[in-house]
């Protein structure tokens, strides 16, 4: 075995653990370790509190150090001892047992021996070097055994000092996330908040707009009855008005002039307002029921006495008496009226192009179909369930208004602009909305399809009820 060496011991206790050179003003730890205070210090560099030793991990919830002053004094004293064995001649070292210089090395003991103990049955087996070799060979590995001590004194203090740091970057990165998206958070209610107000503010207007068209289309309505008034007056008013003519200057003719003009403007005017929004309604034949029989210009439909021998095709209704228009609306606004007269059995109003056509369908929004019917004296929206329409007398002539962009439709008396019902925005969906109809079991009903309200004319058949478009 190799014999315990002194000045080795006494270079390690007096070197520090971080730096691995001679203690610098040294100060202990509660655990008495000790360190250089230039070296714990940069250790703790950013802790105020929960420090702990670099070498036991033993915690300390505050930073206390003691100066040592005992260490001090002994590393001064032994950095003096190193100086004066560099000046020194070193004695030679004699064998114990013979009293010859130790001149050799015995390689399996590890020790040396003198040329006496070579020749011994002791070491006569072993592998023996001389001293100056063996002493080469041991500065060599001492100096790896050194390097590698001071790798392994020196991976602990960097590992734990990078570990401390790295948490406390990664608690100050979750920290600053946190605050963050709490104002991402803030910033989206405020932009919320905003689109909804502005969303109020624009179904508001867009509310106002829809009651100054009805408005005017209300005040065309009047304008045209009057018109068709005074187109049915006696030859002799209108011949008044010819003599009037004749007398420039006449108070009779100012006035006539003065209204007409007036009149003439405001239908103009009205005409044009109405005319962005005019349907263009036409009935499909390929999707009318077998027992609906349609005119040759499409525009007309009454339920016959039989059912016709027609195609079978996928558009056709084959069980509910229904009828589709042709034109299919994906945008913008559209209006058209339709005149129901004193009929008992009916119903009015859009359906989605992919509702259903074969067997019974569900008449309601989720089959599709968005309308108002009459069954006897009872009026109702076909929501689910139906809404009762408590109605003070029965429409004859229904507006249908569509919004394709708010998707809503509003069904309006057109005999005096009251509000009949709405299907609130959002509820009509589908890619195309088209006019839908439905013909009850009665045969004495009487409807009628106009678009754009152009005015109105109606036809009765022998053989069942006509709906007819005016152009």
């Amino acid at each position: 075995m190799a014999a315990t060496n002194p000045a080795k011991t006494l270079q390690d206790e007096v070197t520090c653990p971080i730096c691995l050179e001679y203690f610098k003003d040294p100060v202990s730890l509660g655990c008495d370790h000790s360190f250089c205070r230039a070296c714990i210090t940069q250790c703790w560099e950013g802790f105020d509190t929960d420090v702990s030793c670099p070498q036991c991990r033993e915690i300390f919830p505050q930073r206390n150090l003691r100066l040592n002053r005992q260490l001090r004094n002994i590393v001064e004293a032994a950095r003096e001892l190193r100086l004066q064995s560099g000046k020194e001649p070193e004695q030679e070292r004699l064998c114990e047992k013979h009293k010859e210089p130790l001149k050799l090395f015995c390689k399996e003991d590890e020790i040396p021996i003198c040329l006496v103990c070579d020749r011994s049955k002791q070491h006569r087996d072993h592998t023996v070097i001389p001293a100056e070799e063996a002493a080469e060979e041991f500065k060599v590995g001492n100096d790896q055994l050194e390097e590698r001590e001071k790798l392994l004194g020196c991976k602990p203090f960097p590992y734990f000092c990078l570990q401390r740091k790295t948490q406390t970057e990664r608690q100050k990165i979750v920290s600053e996330f946190q605050q963050l998206w709490h104002f991402l958070e803030e910033q989206e209610r405020l932009l919320l908040a905003q689109l909804e107000k502005l969303d109020k503010e624009t179904e508001k207007i867009q509310n106002e707009n829809a009651t100054k068209l009805s408005e005017q289309i209300s005040h065309l309505s009047e304008l045209i009855s009057e018109m068709e008034g005074k187109c049915q007056k006696p030859v002799s008013e209108f011949l008044q008005v010819r003599l009037s003519e004749k007398h420039p200057g006449s108070p009779h003719r100012d006035r006539t002039d003065k209204r007409l003009s007036d009149f003439s403007q405001k239908t103009v005017a009205l005409m044009e307002t109405l005319r962005k929004f005019k349907a263009n309604v036409t009935l499909d034949p390929d999707t009318a029921h077998p027992e609906l029989v349609l005119s040759e210009d499409q525009k007309s439909v009454r339920l016959g006495d039989t059912r016709q021998r027609l195609p079978n095709n996928p558009e056709r209704f084959d069980t509910v008496f229904c009828v589709l228009g042709c034109e299919g609306f994906t945008s913008g606004r559209h209006c058209w009226e339709v005149e129901v007269g004193d009929g008992r059995f009916w119903a009015v109003g859009v359906a989605r192009e992919s509702v259903g056509r074969k067997g019974e369908i569900s008449l309601s929004p989720e089959e599709g179909i968005w309308a108002v019917e009459r069954w006897e004296g009872q009026f109702l929206a076909l929501t689910s369930p139906v809404t009762f329409l408590p109605l003070s007398r029965a429409p004859s002539r229904i507006r249908v208004c569509l919004d394709c962009d708010r998707g809503q439709v509003t069904f309006i008396d057109a005999g005096d602009e009251a509000p009949i019902f709405t299907f609130p925005p959002g509820s009509v969906s589908g890619v195309r909305i088209q006019p839908w109809l439905w013909v009850g079991g009665s045969r004495q009903i009487h409807l009628v399809i106009q678009q754009g309200m152009q005015g109105h004319t109606y036809g009765q058949k022998q053989q069942g009820v006509w709906w007819h478009l005016k152009d």
